[in-house]
């Protein structure tokens, strides 16, 4: 059973920056394409983000041009670098690996 244990939400200003991470353990991380989602309240959960297993990146148009996705396979980390922040971007983010997911961080963009 993979577990996956994201980190690094937080408040943040407009404008501003922040960057999650998604520590995985329990499979071949390596080997699987990893995404990252967001569900904000009484909303659909939504894709933000995948990376394969070679590092290619792939972005919903809403976040293209502010969010990197990128991954460190030796630590089984994928990592989700969110710049130029805006108040629609406030949502639970959570990485999704081989259909398992965590527990979810909570980002908040507010002035």
């Amino acid at each position: 059973q993979a577990q996956l244990v994201e980190s690094g939400g937080g408040v943040v200003q407009p404008g501003g920056s922040l960057r999650l991470s998604c520590e995985v353990s329990g499979l071949q991380f390596r080997w699987y394409v990893t995404r990252w989602f967001r569900q904000a309240p009484r909303m659909e959960r939504e894709f933000v983000a995948f990376i394969n297993h070679a590092g290619a990146g792939v972005y919903a148009d809403s976040v293209k041009g502010r969010f990197t996705i990128s991954r460190d396979n030796a630590k089984n980390t994928v990592s989700l670098q969110m710049n130029n922040l805006k108040p629609e971007d406030t949502a639970v983010y959570f990485c999704e690996v081989g259909v398992q997911w965590g527990q979810g961080t909570q980002v908040t963009v507010s002035s």
